[in-house]
């Protein structure tokens, strides 16, 4: 087999018994890590360390990745404005937090008749929320819907990271700023100094 030090160095093609006695005077573990290749390729390493550190690697791949999420929004060809405007929040609070939207429009009735009347609905939707999202995949027709899908400009580490700041930012301030009633806080702060010194 093929030998290589703890260190990643080369110790060249030895005996497994050899490796074996090598691994037991440095107090180490022989790990196969090539076994396809020929001859073999074994390490001399500390395999509880190994171990160890490719499940915090693996743990940190996890955390890093970031599912994309898809949600919908469904509309008709002839909504109400104060409707519109309600979904169109909707999609924008979804873009801001990194997801894609699909935007289905259900086509009733005679109204399959007028595609354009949904093609146009899209259109403008999609120019109101350009600042948040792009058209990732444009109108077309599947039986008696239409839908787009609209991708977040800012992925969604981004948006969550973001989010989080803004949190920290929020707390920062509510607790950090005085009451606004006045004279409470410094009636108030003596007795928690007090506490404090009873504490200690």
């Amino acid at each position: 087999m093929r030998l290589v030090g703890p260190n990643g160095e080369q110790v060249g093609i030895v005996r497994v018994e050899d490796a074996l006695r090598l691994a037991e005077e440095a107090n180490l573990d022989l790990v196969e890590v090539a076994p396809m290749a020929k001859p073999p390729v074994a390490k001399l390493m500390d395999f509880g360390k190994f171990k160890y550190e490719a499940a915090m690697k693996a743990r940190e791949a996890r955390k890093n990745q970031v599912n994309t999420v898809i949600k919908e929004i469904k509309l008709r060809p002839k909504i109400d404005p104060h409707d519109y405007g309600t979904k169109k929040g909707h999609v924008e609070r979804f873009l801001k937090a990194g997801d894609k939207v699909k935007v289905t429009i259900m086509f009733r009735g005679r109204e399959q008749s007028r595609p354009e009347l949904g093609r146009r609905l899209l259109e403008r939707l999609a120019e109101d929320i350009a600042e948040l999202g792009f058209v990732e995949s444009a109108p077309k027709q599947d039986g008696r819907n239409m839908i787009m899908v609209i991708g977040p400009t800012k992925k969604k580490a981004e948006a969550k990271a973001e989010q989080r700041r803004s949190r920290e930012q929020h707390d920062q301030r509510s607790t950090g700023e005085p009451a606004a009633s006045g004279e409470q806080p410094e009636a108030q702060a003596p007795q928690t100094d007090e506490a404090t010194a009873a504490a200690e």
